[in-house]
């Protein structure tokens, strides 16, 4: 299985697309010339394809194991790891001052969009590194900060994300992990979490578990939750490894996919802890945390589809069956609907690839310029590139397998590892569902400012094309139109009726801003690039009318069905 990065995509779109220059001209950033951006993508690019992308099927045959207490992944990913923390990968936007590159945001995204198509199940233990990484340099006291973040920069400590407990899935204020105050300041955390990603490995060093737990006065639901860093092994104050912590992994989950990487259920029985933030703010900290994944979720998604479509294409190429227009004995890649779903396939990744960057960019603006309307812009962008990023990921994998015909539904070609190791994305970091409510709900209490401040964007951007490229910048125009409309029935709705219609909004939302993204290019290069935005704006851009027309049947449609008509 090859895996070739797609560093023209990443350079045009950075470059035309998503507004990277503004990234390259703050203060902030100022280190990030062209020439290391360059540097950058073409290193991480040697790094996937040669390191990384062997690995994809070894993880997938090899699962991670637990054996006599001891967690074993599979063959290479240790060294492999190795060679990420060894590259400076762990900390290309992690602060200069902890040892990280002090690199935009925006170059991470990319970066890890190029991990997460060579093997996902080991960029996994990346992204919650780089995460708790995150959180750290937001919440942690200055001594947390002086002793973990260069551990967990340099690679030499690993982090995780402990919230889901068997009994508290989404509903994490149901969590029932207890922190009990010690008499030098630590805590002891007593508890049991599921579902945790690498919550042990044999990649060496320390593994560093960011826990949610409530203290003895802490309030019911999730006001009452703080946050605690609890470390595998005790460190010593020079960061040499101390006294094994009463933590440990006592199963791992068998899951559908993403088998190389270990999904553990761990369990802390007094184990020392330290406070991250103020006590019973844990979800604020976490939050952090979380936003970083969802965004770096989201890139998941993409990075598994830009691999599962060029496996369909090679297939595609190869895979001799019929008489097609270009001739008696052709490739699959002749034949119309073949022809139909790999343009689609690429369409969608351009659009949501574009969306990440944009998303990303934002991120980076409001950190170099403290603007609240780049802070509104990335949180509004966040939940839509999580979701649509992970389900343009499941999407393209199906048609992958359907490419494959036959040969699809045979393990040995690979196709289906895609779809199994990327269905969990929707899943995890909040489900798309929660994605999409958190878009017409917290994202919208503002009255809708930041999506009509984007809206006008898009329209502006179509206006500008009628001239060149009328029959594409019209349906662009209408369609963001449209969606000005839909939020304005939105925001003046109950909030039950908005969730009712949130999946559908959030999805109509998707499919105007990647119109938007293909009519800039379009505009901009022309020939493949053109082509290519007809493919989105004439055969996927007219679902969001649909998804608008869902979205506005409400909620009591849905309640008249009783729970027994449900059951019939």
């Amino acid at each position: 299985m090859s895996y070739r990065a797609p560093l023209r995509d990443f350079t045009y779109l950075l470059d035309q697309i998503v507004g990277f220059d503004q990234v390259l001209a703050t203060e902030r950033f100022a280190e990030a010339t062209p020439d290391t951006v360059q540097a950058i993508l073409s290193e991480a690019a040697k790094l996937t394809e040669e390191v990384m992308a062997p690995l994809q099927r070894v993880g997938d045959q090899h699962p991670a194991r637990l054996a006599n207490g001891i967690v074993r992944t599979p063959p290479g990913f240790a060294e492999a790891f190795r060679a990420v923390a060894d590259g400076g990968w762990l900390g290309i936007a992690a602060d200069a001052d902890h040892g990280g590159m002090g690199l935009p945001q925006t170059l991470a995204v990319a970066v890890h969009d190029m991990m997460s198509a060579s093997c996902l199940a080991l960029q996994v233990n990346a992204l919650l590194t780089l995460g708790q990484i995150e959180a750290l340099e937001h919440h942690a006291s200055d001594a947390i900060k002086a002793l973990y973040l260069p551990k967990l920069i340099s690679g030499e400590w690993t982090g995780t994300m402990n919230l889901t407990e068997p009994q508290a899935g989404s509903d994490v204020g149901a969590l029932r992990t207890r922190a009990e105050p010690r008499a030098d300041g630590t805590y002891a955390i007593t508890g049991q979490k599921i579902y945790i990603s690498y919550g042990d490995h044999d990649f060496g060093g320390n593994i560093c578990h960011l826990v949610l737990a409530r203290l003895p006065d802490g309030a019911e639901g999730t006001r009452g939750i703080s946050l605690f860093l609890v470390p595998k092994f005790l460190p010593e104050e020079d960061g040499s490894l101390g006294a094994r912590n009463a933590v440990q992994a006592v199963s791992l989950e068998h899951k559908l996919g993403l088998h190389g990487s270990p999904t553990a259920v761990m369990e802390y029985s007094g184990a020392i802890g330290w406070l991250v933030g103020e006590e019973h703010r844990g979800m604020a900290a976490m939050f952090t945390m979380m936003n970083n994944a969802r965004v770096g979720v989201g890139v998941q998604g993409i990075g598994v589809a830009e691999a599962a479509y060029q496996h369909a294409l090679d297939y595609a190429r190869d895979r001799q069956q019929g008489p097609t227009p270009r001739g008696a004995q052709d490739a699959i890649l002749g034949h119309a609907d073949v022809r139909r779903m790999l343009a689609q396939m690429k369409a969608e990744i351009f659009a949501v690839r574009a969306t990440a960057l944009a998303n990303a960019v934002a991120i980076d603006m409001a950190t170099a310029t403290g603007s609240a309307e780049w802070a509104a812009r990335a949180a509004l962008l966040t939940p839509i590139t999580k979701a649509q990023g992970t389900d343009t990921g499941m999407a393209v994998a199906q048609d992958g397998i359907q490419i494959h015909g036959g040969m699809g539904f045979v393990e040995e070609t690979g196709a289906a590892q895609y779809l199994r190791d990327v269905r969990v994305t929707a899943i995890y970091e909040g489900t798309n569902g929660i994605q999409a409510m958190d878009l017409v709900g917290r994202k919208m209490m503002d009255g809708g400012e930041a999506a009509f401040r984007l809206l006008q964007e898009i329209e502006d951007g179509a206006e500008a094309a009628r001239g060149p490229l009328p029959d594409l910048a019209e349906p662009v125009w209408q369609a963001a139109e449209s969606l000005r409309e839909a939020t304005e029935w939105l925001i003046a709705q109950p909030m039950n009726d908005r969730f009712a219609g949130a999946t559908a909004y959030l999805r109509a939302f998707a499919r105007v801003l990647g119109a938007h993204y293909h009519l800039k290019a379009a505009r901009d290069a022309g020939g493949a690039r053109q082509a290519l935005a007809q493919v989105f704006i004439t055969r996927l851009l007219p679902e969001h009318a649909a998804c608008l027309a869902a979205l506005r049947a409400g909620a009591d449609g849905l309640y008249r069905l009783s729970d027994e008509d449900l059951a019939a």
